[in-house]
């Protein structure tokens, strides 16, 4: 419709259903995000706020010619710079807890706000969460605010991980801010907006856990979840009734089920999350906190790039195993719900947790297969993978590339490489794939829709954040645009499939705290 000034009135298409703002006031402080001095969007996803159920257009229509519901000026870079509330949101900070490298500490949203829950048109819930909105009633040694270098690492990271079909929060915008903030030197400012089926971690239910003596907040999260992310569970008897269909317990085993799936994906591509402490990890299996992360390039189990991992415990090869410690965490806040009596209680939640390792493998030995193009299941297919990545190790091979080039009939015919243990175990996977049902194009299919051409390779993101940081965005777009199609083979990005150039210093990541 049109208002007297002949202006075009638009609705942005927020539809916030807070059902957070429920749980117990010790689990959030109610706050706004501070005002920044001078914003300006530096990117926009387009395709993900549409999914959304967001009218992009009345987002970013021009103020002068446009009447937005309400008659308030919503435009975009307004609200994703939380210099404005889209109507409905309720914003807070969340309280956690968390073991950060193997030592527990009180948490919470030091940097982020959470605008609210918005409703998809298709009726799916998601947590808008602007991160670097200001100082929170959480926030340590800090000022709240968030580097643009650190918030674009993120968009990139989490925009690849989705288009590799693995489980992430997704980045919908990055504001710069107009500000500096200061870390060892003096940085541009930024706030990301993060959407998330939510941001419910094993910190929240440590925080929970800590707090009082009778459960009530522990109840109150554990029911909250089950209804929220596993509803189909929700039904199930409370702890002081049977002990046969117990919600919690099924709770547990579901976490644990994600858990073992998400690692798993994540080792088949590559991916080092950095920071495993048990408030970067989602309950609902999500990929999320994007900060030391990095792909690995040579295959390398001991491969480490965050700066602050001296100890190399969040390590490639470590991270199927501290997920598990993290679950065990996990385990210990649920022990009320899973029997009044304790020794009992522990029996059950190691019962439950002996299943990690064994669901890890399957996972994995699944996503490994696909990878070579096998579509059964052999009693020695664990040997053969495991053979390939020694071969890897010791020659120094690239684990994106080389699983790429083994995804051709030429490839699978001939040996690619002339190392003497590279062919023998050419010929035992050769052998492997000719006992299938399958012929060998059929296998190059499920390899190239396994095996990504395009990851977003340490090298290439740090050359995206540098031109961006100097006020160079298209460097950062093309990369973005490769990264969504990683298993396209396209001459046009041929410059991103090849390896960093030798170097004498070791890549480093840092957090961006």
């Amino acid at each position: 419709m049109k208002d007297s000034k002949e202006n075009i009135t638009f609705s942005a298409g927020w539809k916030f259903d807070n059902s957070y703002t429920q749980l117990p006031s010790a689990f959030f402080t109610k706050q706004k995000p501070t005002p920044v001095s001078a914003p300006s969007m530096v990117i926009f996803n387009h395709a993900l706020a549409t999914s959304l159920g967001l009218n992009v257009e009345a987002l970013f229509a021009d103020s002068e010619n446009v009447v937005f519901a309400g008659n308030q000026d919503l435009s975009g870079t307004e609200v994703f710079s939380g210099n404005q509330l889209p109507e409905g949101a309720e914003p807070l900070a969340q309280a956690y807890a968390g073991h950060q490298f193997g030592h527990f500490n009180m948490l919470g949203d030091g940097r982020a706000i959470l605008l609210g829950e918005h409703i998809t048109p298709s009726g799916v819930r998601f947590d808008i969460q602007l991160k670097g909105a200001g100082e929170t009633a959480y926030s340590r040694r800090g000022d709240g605010r968030a580097a643009l270098g650190a918030m674009l690492r993120e968009y990139i990271i989490s925009e690849a991980m989705h288009a590799l079909g693995v489980p992430t929060t997704r980045s919908l915008a990055v504001v710069a801010t107009g500000e500096p903030v200061y870390r060892t030197s003096v940085l541009q400012g930024a706030v990301l907006t993060r959407v998330a089926a939510s941001h419910i971690r094993v910190g929240t239910f440590q925080f929970a856990a800590s707090i009082d003596d009778d459960s009530a907040a522990l109840i109150a999260l554990a029911d909250y979840t089950l209804n929220r992310h596993f509803s189909k569970l929700a039904s199930g008897k409370p702890f002081d009734q049977t002990y046969a269909n117990n919600k919690y317990l099924a709770l547990l085993e579901a976490v644990i089920d994600r858990q073992a799936e998400l690692i798993a994906r994540w080792m088949q591509i590559g991916f080092i999350h950095g920071v495993m402490n048990t408030d970067n990890m989602s309950i609902c299996g999500e990929t999320i906190d994007y900060g030391p992360c990095a792909f690995m390039d040579s295959y390398d189990p001991a491969t480490v790039f965050s700066s602050i991992d001296q100890q190399g415990r969040y390590a490639f090869g470590n991270q199927a195993p501290i997920a598990e410690w993290n679950l065990v965490r996990f385990a210990e806040t649920l022990l009320p719900l899973l029997h009044p009596e304790q020794t009992s209680a522990i029996t059950i939640a190691q019962t439950a947790l002996q299943t990690f390792s064994v669901k890890f493998r399957q996972y994995w030995l699944k996503g490994m297969r696909a990878k070579l193009g096998l579509y059964t299941e052999e009693a020695n297919d664990a040997l053969l993978i495991d053979g390939l990545l020694n071969c890897m190790e010791k020659h120094d091979l690239d684990y994106t590339n080389t699983f790429r080039a083994l995804s051709t009939e030429a490839n699978i015919k001939i040996p690619m490489l002339d190392f003497p243990d590279f062919i023998v175990w050419h010929s035992l996977w050769r052998k492997r794939l000719l006992i299938q049902d399958q012929n060998l194009a059929t296998s190059v299919n499920l390899m190239l829709f396994t095996n990504p051409a395009i990851i977003a390779r340490n090298h290439l993101v740090e050359s995206a954040l540098s031109a961006a940081e100097a006020g160079d965005f298209s460097v950062l777009e093309k990369l973005l645009e490769a990264l969504s199609k990683p298993f396209n083979d396209n001459p046009k990005y041929a410059d991103y499939l090849l390896p960093a150039p030798l170097s004498n210093t070791p890549y480093k990541t840092y957090c961006g705290t």
